[in-house]
């Protein structure tokens, strides 16, 4: 007899199902798609996201959560409580970028200048899909499960403002978080990994270089700042070429110029504005000193009246993936989906909030997802004519695959995490 149960026990336990079934997908998939057309056509932007955030804590109300509004300006917290175990948290963001969208899709941006050019949307569409199956399957797995959507991630700022809010103090702290991305460079429905430094540091810095305007036509009377601006971003390029170890990346970035108002006018100064991408925190340090050395190097060269203003308006933190959860999720992510599904990829030099959970003390891993149509993505490696990526006024996921894939993963994340 205890031969037979134990073999009995074994049997279950491998006829269990690791996440939700293609029918399960299917019978979902109409009111996430209605959702993902709903918030692609109405963006908001960071922090303004009430309308957002009220339909998808609707949502979670609707599907027997606890639920929280308001939190971090207009974060929310939904949580669904199934007994002794862990606490699981999974993130989804809300806002859009100031993108003209310029997809061609049916259901575009009404918002003039406001688009979901990150996959947020699609984000958050995932998120709503994995609440309902989990809140449907409870007999699955228990323990605490902890739904977060988080404002403002463009700004680099919306993780922090949850947290200063009170995310890990008000509710239940996570044992893990979780976090998906979609991707231009996998497939539709791929699964990328990436253990240790996923996504880089940023640094949003101005520069402000002053000069001696005057008549475009007697430049011998003044002291340029364009001339000087052009010097010291060619020179800024050196510090990446010349003064850093290629195998620890750094880009810098001028993503905008400002500085005078007609072409016979040689303004009094020029306005630069930076982004800077690392991993390492010494080499951040370093690169950070050297664009102000050499912003006021150029300066004094060509005779400035004043040194340039060097000011980093903003910055976050590398995202870091706990190594040992990364594998354990990777392992039951290959066995749920299948091996060629789940691959591992590099880091990127995108920079991402989630970071600020890992750095609270929580294990937490940040996964991505294809959403690139494969023979698309194909070609474009053929050709070395890139897709349209995240960030670009054409970015549009494939929809269907990518969600319901998306689906799949978070809910195999979670149930081997809730078990």
């Amino acid at each position: 007899m205890r031969l037979l149960l134990v073999v009995s026990v074994a049997l279950v336990c491998k006829a269990a199902s690791p996440g939700p079934s293609t029918s399960d997908i299917d019978r979902i998939y109409p009111g996430i798609e209605a959702l993902y057309i709903d918030i692609h056509s109405n963006p908001e932007l960071g922090f303004e996201e009430k309308r957002t955030a009220a339909e998808l804590a609707g949502r979670l109300k609707a599907l027997g959560y606890e639920v929280t509004e308001g939190v971090g300006g207009t974060g929310v917290v939904g949580l669904l409580r199934n007994g002794a175990g862990p606490v699981v948290m999974l993130r989804t963001e809300l806002d859009a970028l100031p993108v003209t969208e310029q997809t061609g899709l049916p259901f575009s941006s009404k918002t003039p200048g406001v688009m979901h050019a990150c996959g947020h949307d699609l984000h958050m569409a995932a998120w709503t899909g994995v609440a309902q199956w989990m809140a449907e399957h409870r007999q699955q797995w228990r323990g605490t499960l902890m739904l977060v959507g988080q404002p403002a991630e463009e700004l680099g700022a919306g993780a922090a403002a949850m947290l200063k809010d009170g995310l890990f103090v008000r509710f239940p702290k996570p044992d893990f978080a979780v976090g998906l991305h979609d991707d231009d460079t996998l497939a539709a429905g791929v699964i990328g990994y990436h253990a240790g430094f996923f996504r880089a540091a940023f640094d949003s810095v101005t520069v402000t270089i002053f000069g001696r305007g005057a008549h475009g036509a007697m430049p011998q009377s003044t002291v340029d700042p364009v001339v000087i601006a052009a010097r010291t971003i060619l020179t800024w390029q050196t510090i990446v070429s010349r003064e850093n170890d290629p195998q620890n990346p750094v880009v810098i970035t001028v993503g905008s110029i400002h500085g005078g108002t007609k072409s016979n006018i040689i303004p009094d100064q020029v306005q630069l504005l930076l982004s800077v991408r690392t991993f390492d925190a010494q080499v951040r340090k370093r690169v950070l000193e050297a664009i102000a050395r050499v912003a006021k190097g150029e300066a004094a060269a060509a005779g400035a009246p004043r040194e340039p203003l060097v000011e980093r308006v903003s910055g976050g933190e590398a995202v870091y993936n706990d190594p040992e959860l990364t594998s354990r999720l990777a392992a039951a992510l290959k066995k749920g989906m299948g091996q060629g599904s789940v691959v591992e990829m590099p880091a990127k030099m995108t920079s991402e909030d989630f970071a600020e959970y890992g750095r609270a003390g929580v294990k937490a891993v940040l996964l991505h997802i294809g959403a690139v149509d494969a023979a698309k993505l194909a070609e474009s490696r053929r050709t070395g004519i890139p897709v349209p990526a995240p960030h670009s006024p054409q970015w549009a996921p494939v929809r269907e695959p990518t969600l319901k894939a998306a689906v799949q993963a978070e809910t195999i994340a979670l149930l081997d995490l809730l078990n």
